[in-house]
């Protein structure tokens, strides 16, 4: 856990260093192309991670269910993968926002 929360404060350090970067871009009269290609990357990488969680735990779950009751593997199967579609739709959506992010640029 320790190491985990050291990662994390790493992460978030070096996160706000660039946002001073980025200021004295813009005050210089440079474009806003660097924070929107870092917000490009975050709404896909949060997005892929999510949906790559959501999508385990369900088929987690399934397989529990069917291993519990082989009987029901049928219903369960359906359900899952319906529900995998719709995890992947919230993917889609954020690589949809990261292509309309990139429309900015410019």
């Amino acid at each position: 856990m320790r190491c985990f929360l050291t990662r994390l404060f790493v992460f978030a350090v070096m996160l706000l260093s660039a946002v001073p970067a980025m200021a004295a871009e813009e005050a210089a009269g440079g474009g806003s192309n660097g924070i929107i290609a870092i917000a490009t990357a975050l709404a896909v990488a949060i997005a892929a991670f999510g949906g790559g969680i959501g999508q385990g735990n369900a088929v987690n779950g399934a397989m529990q269910g069917i291993a519990r009751n082989p009987g029901a593997s049928g219903k369960i199967m359906t359900n899952m993968i319906i529900g995998l579609a719709m995890i992947e739709s919230l993917v889609i959506y954020g690589l949809v926002i990261a292509f309309m992010l990139l429309g900015k640029m410019g």
